[in-house]
């Protein structure tokens, strides 16, 4: 009986594969010379340090904001899934 237990509390543990996240392709098209401090930290923990240097990353909300507060300074591709 326990045994039966635990395999099966094994098998709810196993992620469930789900739909694939998309992912993102942000470019710095523009220098951060000039703009706000709060900019050029979100530019930075995005991981761009140069221009047109391309990074990728999951679509989550976080990012998204980033590219929001961002956006006159980056580019956004969407990438293929999986």
């Amino acid at each position: 009986m326990r045994k039966a237990f635990q395999e099966e509390r094994v098998k709810l543990k196993r992620k469930k594969k789900g739909p694939a996240m998309k992912t993102l392709k942000i470019t710095l098209v523009r220098s951060v010379i000039g703009t706000p401090e709060k900019h050029r930290r979100i530019i930075r923990s995005l991981g761009l340090r140069k221009i047109r240097q391309s990074v990728l990353h999951k679509d989550t909300p976080t990012i998204r904001g980033q590219i929001h507060k961002t956006s006159h300074l980056i580019e956004v591709k969407e990438e293929a899934e999986g």
